[in-house]
């Protein structure tokens, strides 16, 4: 289920630089959603090209997530350590018939 909408990735905060694709050139989206398993919660910011949405991804909306994968990282800045895990998605789709009339036929 989204939790915010899909927002420009930003490469470089200093100077508003929004980071592409290095093979595709295709600017880069993230998305946060919300993940539920075993009565627990987190919410997980997602990296998908822009060309990878599809539907209206308001806040809510539940979505299917094609080729999630996820990649440890980790850097030093001012001699800090810090380590995470980030996700990207090849495409975002939600899961909300946007015409339900469409059924009736």
């Amino acid at each position: 289920m989204v939790a915010k909408a899909p927002q420009p990735k930003v490469r470089d905060r200093r100077t508003g630089e929004i980071a592409t694709d290095m093979e595709t050139g295709v600017k880069l989206m993230t998305v946060d959603v919300m993940f539920a398993a075993n009565d627990e919660v987190e919410i997980l910011s997602i990296t998908v090209p822009e060309t990878g949405f599809s539907g209206e991804l308001a806040m809510g909306t539940p979505v299917a997530l094609t080729g999630l994968v996820a990649r440890p990282w980790e850097n030093e800045f001012n001699g800090q350590k810090r380590h995470g895990i980030a996700f990207r998605a090849v495409a975002v789709t939600s899961l909300v018939d946007v015409d339900p009339a469409s059924k009736a036929a």
